[in-house]
């Protein structure tokens, strides 16, 4: 079954909570598959850390609201501020079949891969290429 996720990028703003779905946002992604932080969170993080290429992302309208979605991402940017933040909403339905969601997880790509991929956080290769 898959795991489907919307990707959203958004601005940071002075006193915007990274905790609370923005206004706008200025792109939109749609993933159907691996949409869960320890698949798509790992990639979007790698690809801030290691420039690793993201795939099977499909370009969607900015006001498209899927109901089927499990995962809610945002990827807050600014000019002037180099490391992005990453904002993860988990939506569920519950017996009402009301939508509902809560905030995961907030952090910067390595926080995202310390907590869901600490393994790879810590071999060697991760630190030469983030550091050197």
């Amino acid at each position: 079954m898959a795991t489907r996720a919307t990707i959203r990028f958004a601005t940071r703003k002075e006193g915007v909570s990274f905790s609370e779905h923005p206004e706008k946002w200025h792109a939109q992604f749609y993933r159907h598959w691996d949409g869960y932080p320890e698949g798509l969170g790992i990639e979007i993080a790698e690809s801030f850390v290691n420039y690793s290429k993201l795939t099977n992302w499909e370009v969607e309208a900015l006001d498209i609201v899927h109901g089927d979605i499990e995962y809610l991402y945002y990827v807050w940017q600014c000019h002037g501020k180099s490391e992005p933040w990453i904002s993860i909403f988990e939506l569920t339905l519950n017996e009402q079949l009301e939508r509902s969601d809560k905030c995961i997880f907030v952090g910067t790509p390595d926080m995202l891969l310390k907590k869901y991929a600490p393994e790879q956080i810590e071999t060697e290769e991760f630190l030469q290429t983030k550091y050197e």
